[in-house]
């Protein structure tokens, strides 16, 4: 099969809770490498995007990257989201799918990238797809910052919310012991290009801005998102504590390698 797709990976230094982590000097003295260059060199690997470009208003970002080889595009400074980063630079580009991969996933697969891609040449009447595991315990279910997502029989979202559903009524509200587990989405998105160009265009949505979820928008404005289940579960880096969790995987990773 023929490449696809387009990844862009958006990162921006002046993260709120762990600034600068895109290129933080301790992931390239732990692991060899940043956390930028750990999310390019996964996407790079994926069999259906022929191109990955990282998208930032930073030099410092922009720099690290050119220095380990990758391409970069520098955007304006007052996009309100990653989502209008990519746009930026999806309008330069002639790829029929865009992937969005976030900047501090740097433990995504490219198997899962091609997902993304696949979920969308499958399904013809898709404009978005994402990627959801399933919730491995009760806290996990009840936590609002873990994103669920509920599903139609064609494998398409019918609701994303940061609540516990669906909902088991006959279990008091407990996780029940079921085959069929409750969806923890993942951050992950492909984009049909010329959806993605118009999709800063449309009108921000009660759901949206009620759950605080930029997804909502199109599923309230009547679009359709394909969602593939995967086991792998990575662990996206927002604060130091997910830093240091992550070097310490990286290590016993490599020990056992050793």
């Amino acid at each position: 099969m023929s490449a696809q797709a387009a990844v862009i990976i958006p990162a921006r230094y002046d993260s709120r809770r762990l600034r600068g982590k895109a290129v933080l000097p301790r992931a390239l003295r732990v692991t060899g490498k940043y956390i930028i260059q750990h999310v390019y060199d996964r996407a790079a690997e994926a069999r259906l995007a022929d191109l990955v470009i990282v998208a930032t208003d930073d030099r410092r970002i922009a720099d690290a990257v050119r220095e380990f080889g990758g391409d970069v595009c520098m955007t304006r400074r007052d996009h309100r989201s990653g989502t209008d980063r990519i746009t930026e630079v999806a309008a330069q580009l002639a790829h029929p799918i865009i992937v969005n991969v976030q900047g501090d996933e740097p433990e995504i697969l490219p198997r899962q990238v091609d997902q993304a891609v696949e979920l969308l040449l499958e399904d013809p009447d898709a404009v978005m797809s994402t990627l959801a595991t399933p919730v491995r315990s009760c806290e996990e279910w009840r936590d609002p910052n873990v994103v669920k997502v509920v599903l139609d029989n064609q494998g398409r979202a019918l609701y994303f919310s940061r609540s516990a559903i669906p909902f088991y009524r006959d279990h008091d509200g407990a996780l029940p012991d079921a085959p069929t587990l409750p969806l923890h989405h993942l951050g992950i998105y492909g984009y049909r290009r010329d959806f993605l160009l118009g999709y800063g265009a449309l009108p921000r949505s009660a759901l949206e801005e009620s759950e605080k979820l930029e997804q909502l928008r199109a599923l309230e404005a009547g679009y359709s998102i394909k969602v593939g289940i995967t086991r792998h579960r990575p662990i996206g880096i927002d604060t130091p504590r997910d830093l240091e969790a992550w070097l310490a995987r990286h290590r016993a990773e490599e020990g056992g390698h050793g």
